[in-house]
């Protein structure tokens, strides 16, 4: 820890640290890259490569692919080592990546393979980027300025959502897509920076972590999460809803494009409202949660967020493009509002010494079915139609809600704080299905 438990609180909070201010625009700053790489790698494919929507899902699901294939390991292998020396690496590996592309496409050798590598690239180094992340945030700050941490940097990474996807849109139209990229790989250097300038001292690891079977780290991380009434279901909710989201957002920019007939800046516009949507859920989170209790007020919003995914497949030009706008925000502000919950519940019911490998195997589960949801809306982008891709990937999106209401939580206005052992298996084992 930093030692500032003792500081007066002042109205910028947080900000007063230099060590945290510097994490925060490291941070800020690569998030806004990564929301640009997300607009402009299916541009590129699209633009530069004359993809169609199988690629593009192809590509999307390389990113995201790593978060399967290494997600658990290294989990529990970040635990063991240095977190600030490794995220300032995985930045400079990212912006190495990155700019191949644009040099590539200059001396006319892009091809979808080199593509596809640095997305795998690039998608490693954000599964220990972020995984490390996580843990360092306890360095930089104390207990008490923990989560207002937080908050701060949840409030960031919302608006570099927003600013990503139009900054990514604006540069491709006034600059071609592959100049994004450039753009991109500035922001992981900005990054590394940042980085390298706290002064915080990571504390020495304690010879029984540095000696732990990682295979039984990880089992106890997997336990943990599968044996628990209320993280089961919320990992399952997440793992299905990654899904179905990256379904229709493989497809959307090809179907914005090709059946809309809109411009890659219009497009980056689009894709913001669903970014500002987040920015709105993380305002509403606190005042829900309060008004209708944390597992009341979460089902009560996803119930009337998620049908409104139903919209986006009726987009047409003009006046209908608000159709996809209104969509995306609502859906938006519903998953927003449910990563806020969901990640806050976690902090305060895990045991601490659990917290790290229950993070790291709820990321994994999630995010190893985005790989499965890119390719199924690529795939059928291409076999059914963009428009009738995006009906299919939306009509999983708009019920998913009920994987939460019918979890213990519909029964109960908050979430409980803290974990029971004999309390929470003696319920798990009578509410257990048979497999």
């Amino acid at each position: 820890m930093n030692g500032t438990s003792d500081r007066p609180r002042t109205r910028w909070g947080v900000f007063t640290q230099r060590d945290f201010r510097l994490l925060w625009l490291g941070e800020t700053v690569s998030g806004l890259g990564n929301s640009i790489t997300v607009v402009a790698l299916p541009l590129i494919a699209v633009g530069v490569l004359g993809a169609n929507s199988t690629v593009v899902g192809l590509i999307s699901a390389a990113v995201w692919l790593p978060w399967l294939l290494v997600g658990l390991p290294v989990g529990a292998w970040v635990d063991r080592i240095r977190k600030r020396p490794l995220m300032i690496a995985c930045d400079l590996v990212s912006a190495a990546a990155l700019v191949s592309i644009p040099l590539a496409a200059w001396f006319d050798a892009l091809t979808f393979e080199h593509m596809a590598v640095v997305a795998l690239i690039c998608g490693t180094a954000a599964v220990c980027f972020n995984t490390a992340y996580h843990s360092y945030i306890r360095i930089v700050l104390d207990g008490r300025d923990l989560l207002e941490g937080n908050a701060k940097l949840q409030g960031s990474e919302a608006v570099t959502q927003v600013a990503g996807p139009g900054v990514a849109g604006l540069l491709a139209q006034a600059f071609g897509a592959v100049t994004a990229l450039v753009a991109d790989a500035v922001t992981f250097m900005i990054s590394a920076v940042c980085l390298k300038r706290i002064r915080a001292v990571e504390p020495d690891h304690a010879p029984d972590e540095e000696h732990a079977s990682l295979r039984r780290q990880i089992i106890e991380g997997l336990r943990f999460v599968s044996r628990d009434r209320y993280l089961r279901p919320m990992v399952t909710w997440g793992a299905v809803i990654n899904m179905a989201l990256m379904g229709y957002q493989a497809v959307q920019v090809v179907f914005l494009v090709r059946t809309v007939g809109l411009n890659p800046a219009t497009v980056g516009l689009l894709l913001a409202s669903g970014s500002t949507g987040g920015i709105v859920g993380a305002l509403v989170a606190t005042r829900v949660s309060r008004r209708f209790g944390t597992a009341r007020g979460l089902l009560l919003l996803q119930a009337a967020t998620s049908p409104f995914a139903l919209l986006m497949p009726m987009t047409t030009a003009g006046t209908g493009l608000l159709l996809f706008a209104m969509g995306a925000l609502l859906v938006g502000i519903g998953i927003s509002v449910a990563n806020i919950v969901v990640g806050s519940f976690r902090q305060t019911y895990c045991p601490p010494h659990m917290l790290g490998r229950v993070v790291a195997t709820s990321m994994m589960i999630n995010h190893s079915t985005i790989p499965i949801g890119s390719l199924l809306g690529g795939v059928l982008g291409d076999a059914v139609g963009y428009r009738s891709a995006m009906w299919i990937t939306t009509s999983i999106v708009a019920p998913c809600w009920l994987i939460l209401a019918m979890s213990p939580m519909r029964r109960e206005r908050d979430l409980p704080q803290v974990y029971e052992p004999e309390q929470a298996h003696a319920k798990d084992s009578s509410t257990r299905a048979s497999p």
